[in-house]
């Protein structure tokens, strides 16, 4: 977990998420090998991985019942959607240019930035873009 006072405190920031897992090592080292990060120590019974902006995902074992997808989007520089897209190749992952998969080996261009999508080992639905999505 973070230290409060090294992160500037603006009224309302995520500081940490839990990501349900069947095996929090294998799902937390996923992420981390895919988007170029480091898995942290086990804070009890959590798994971190620190996205470097302060907000860590923190993987949970969850093996008795199934795991309920959910959607988790990374923003990241151009020169870094190039080095994650090289990754899920080099580890046989497919990624899509669309939240369904229906359009595999492909990315978007969203927003005139870039994106895909791509399941973790838990199938949880992650996506990576290069753009903030414009909202009203």
């Amino acid at each position: 977990m973070h230290d409060a006072q090294q992160y500037p405190q603006p009224p309302v920031r995520l500081d940490h998420t839990a990501v349900y897992a069947r095996d929090r090592r294998l799902s937390a080292e996923f992420l981390a090998v895919v988007m170029g990060l480091e898995v942290g120590a086990p804070f009890g019974p959590f798994l971190p991985v620190d996205l470097g902006n302060g907000v860590t995902l923190d993987y949970y074992e969850k093996r008795d019942e199934p795991i309920q997808s959910q959607h988790y989007a990374f923003l990241v520089a151009e020169e870094r959607f190039d080095e994650v897209i090289a990754r899920l190749e080099a580890v046989g992952v497919t990624y899509y240019a669309d939240p369904a998969h229906t359009e595999p080996g492909r990315i978007n261009r969203l927003f005139g930035g870039r994106g895909a999508y791509f399941a973790d080992p838990d199938g949880h639905n992650l996506e990576v873009m290069t753009r903030p999505y414009v909202r009203p």
